[in-house]
């Protein structure tokens, strides 16, 4: 770029911001105003980053220090110190004061927080764009604390809750590349550690990080971070999908994928960043608070594992506000996905049904259900009601035995790459508790008409809030309150689909410009019934407590175990299928659908020989060829049932029997076509097995 294309060295925006930071007392919002996201000069930058992480004006946190350079890691941290120094363009005489001041800095924080170093953490990386700056040695200090303390969020390490939460975002936006890199185990960890431990400076130029640092610190917000990251890896999506390298050169490819930013990038790259922010939900910063700041808030640990989420959650009272407000932001399409009878008694007025139930039951009405769901929020949206929304929260009850099959809709959502798929936190339990607690302010707070029935039974919603009330008489407030105020609207299960569209619709605003997403649902007509009522009850295995039943299973027991999420596919036993499946030990070969406690389904294979029960699960990238998922002793079924609603859903418990009573020790579910014939083979090989350990 040539001279001329250079800012003047005295525009008027740069003199007004020289002498605001000259007078003193300036706050963030004033240098914000000023900057309006212009590139800043380099001669302003470290009073500028000193307010932004406010320090302006902090005392020499290391005046009482000794200056002692003895931590058991010193070796190491002299020698990361050494080579940054090296790598900076600093007069021979001034490098070992610098040498002295990044490694006391390194030390002392170690020292004051209890922490051990590691190289690997990249502490280096985010000191040297401070160096830069030219700052003192308490600068220095103060800034690389606030910028830890700040914007580096705790367990920033392999397998780290900020990368799982970074998955779920990637999720959320874009479905498609999320779900490529699931299937070659590439999580977030692996290519992005250093993205987010360093905030880009490990792989970014001087002059681009500094101009990154510039619009994030600006921002004060730790989670735009996340946004810029997603904007990295939605830059490179084409270029991923289409790769044919191994798992090992993708990762490269990924990690290194900042490098390739520009100085001229960066405005774009804050722009998209901000787009993708205003299109997610306020509970992804809300509820995961606790990443960032001092160590004491984070003390207290989130209940919620994000390893094992299946989408992102969204509060309720985000659900309620969101659609209330008008223009830009994003707003909510609620599916509520309990059974019937839940609905009717109660829901969300604004809430479509999709009984989930309805896709084991009925896969032919499901699929109806669905196309339903999807022309009515198409004309939700076009008619800007305020039950319209591109974003899809689905909502269960809030009890985890009962949203299985909630989940196992969901799941289909996503592995049909639907963007923007959230689940409501908590459930209709938690919506039924959040508003009796705001009605306790005063009843005409004007959210009783969030609550909608169409049977008019109020004593099953009443009871649902963390079971039973013990104060069964209430003075107009709580939920009885809510209860008195719903529309009885006396519709069933059965109404006309085209009547529930219309009414579902209420246009109260202008209409939003959407392209609807249609999901092509597939074909479960084969999901019949099979289950036979002359395999209800089963006969008890000889010698041994009555344990074995194909039967009824109307909840799931709480030390069940899922036996197969224990193990990680890169440690399992790759086989041929066809091969397996015509070996002459196996008798049986049943197609069927794995059922994960979360929902996921996975396309497999339960094989039976004369001792034992294999189940391979087909890898989706490699035709022909499975994960051998299990191995179980055909002795070790302890019982096997199945649910009175979807009687296609088997149930396997393994474990011992003893005179003290059954220890379940691992637990399998499987959908399968023909069940009553697949358990009736099963059981009758388990018969034959015990007979031959009894003789």
């Amino acid at each position: 770029m040539g001279e001329e294309a250079q800012p003047p060295p005295l525009s008027s925006w740069e003199k007004d911001l020289a002498d605001a930071l000259e007078e003193g007392g300036c706050d963030l919002e004033t240098v914000r105003n000023i900057i309006q996201g212009r590139q800043l000069p380099t001669d302003l930058r470290a009073k500028v980053w000193k307010i932004a992480l406010n320090v302006v004006g902090k005392g020499d946190s290391l005046a009482s220090w000794d200056g002692s350079l003895d931590l058991p890691e010193q070796s190491i941290i002299h020698k990361d110190c050494q080579e940054l120094v090296d790598q900076l363009s600093v007069p021979e005489e001034e490098k070992s004061v610098l040498l002295l001041d990044i490694e006391s800095v390194i030390t002392f924080y170690c020292k004051s927080r209890n922490v051990k170093y590691s190289s690997c953490l990249g502490w280096i990386y985010l000191l040297k764009p401070l160096v830069h700056l030219h700052l003192t040695r308490s600068d220095l200090y103060n800034c690389f604390y606030a910028i830890m303390n700040k914007f580096i969020p705790r367990d920033c390490f392999m397998k780290g809750r900020p990368f799982h939460l970074f998955r779920l975002l990637l999720q959320y936006h874009e479905p498609e590349l999320c779900s490529f890199l699931d299937t070659k185990k590439m999580t977030p960890d692996s290519y992005a550690l250093n993205w987010l431990g360093s905030l880009f400076s490990y792989y970014c130029s001087a002059e681009v990080t500094q101009a990154i640092w510039d619009g994030y610190l600006q921002q004060a917000d730790p989670f735009f971070i996340y946004f810029l990251m997603l904007i990295i890896l939605v830059n490179a999506k084409d270029v991923i999908i289409a790769q044919e390298s191994d798992k090992e050169e993708m990762i490269k490819f990924l990690e290194t994928s900042p490098a390739n930013l520009d100085l001229e990038d960066i405005e774009d790259l804050f722009s998209l960043a901000q787009y993708y922010c205003s299109k997610t939900p306020a509970s992804f910063r809300k509820d995961n608070n606790s990443l960032f700041g001092s160590s004491l808030l984070g003390l207290k640990d989130d209940d919620t594992d994000l390893s094992q989420a299946l989408c992102l959650a969204v509060s309720v009272s985000e659900i309620l506000q969101a659609n209330q407000q008008q223009g830009e932001g994003v707003r909510f399409f609620v599916v509520d996905c309990r059974p019937a009878e839940q609905y009717n008694a109660g829901h969300l007025s604004t809430a479509f049904h999709l009984d989930s139930d309805l896709m084991l039951q009925n896969p032919s009405e499901f699929a109806q259900s669905v196309k339903s769901l999807l022309e009515a929020q198409k004309q939700s949206i076009e008619s800007g009601s305020i039950a319209g929304g591109e974003h899809l929260c689905f909502m269960g009850s809030g009890r985890e035995e009962e949203d299985m099959y909630m989940n196992m809709v969901l799941a289909h959502f996503l592995q049909k790459n639907k963007e923007y798929v959230s689940i409501a936190k908590g459930g209709f339990m938690a919506l039924q508790q959040h508003l009796a607690d705001i009605n306790v302010e005063g009843p005409e707070n004007g959210y009783g008409h969030w609550i909608a029935s169409t049977s008019g039974s109020r004593s099953s919603i009443n009871s649902s809030v963390d079971g039973d009330s013990p104060n069964g008489s209430s003075d107009g407030k709580g939920v009885k309150s809510l209860v008195n105020k719903m529309t009885v609207a006396l519709k069933t299960k059965s109404v006309n689909v085209k009547e529930k569209v219309i009414s579902f619709i209420e246009n109260t605003s202008t209409p939003v410009d959407r392209i609807p997403f249609n999901i092509p649902w597939p074909d479960r007509a084969s999901l019949e019934r099979h289950v036979s009522s002359s395999d209800r009850v089963g006969k008890p295995y000889r010698g041994v407590k009555p344990v074995f039943s194909i039967g009824d299973e109307e909840e799931y027991d709480t030390d069940e175990i899922d036996s197969s999420s224990m193990s990680d596919d890169d440690r399992k036993e790759v086989v041929n299928i066809q091969t397996w499946t015509n070996k002459p030990d196996v008798k049986y070969n049943f197609p069927c659908n794995e059922v994960k406690e979360n929902g996921h389904m996975f396309p497999s294979h339960l094989l039976v020989t004369a001792t034992h029960m294999y189940c391979l699960r087909e890898i989706p990238s490699r035709k022909g060829l499975a994960y051998i998922q299990s191995r179980q002793a055909l002795n070790s079924v302890v019982k096997i049932t199945s649910k009175k609603k979807h009687p296609e859903l088997i149930t396997f418990k393994y474990g011992n029997s003893n005179t003290s009573g059954i220890e379940i020790l691992a637990v399998e579910r499987y959908l399968i076509p023909n069940a009553g014939d697949a358990t009736k083979a099963i059981k009758q090989q388990i018969m034959k097995v015990l007979d031959a350990l009894e003789s």
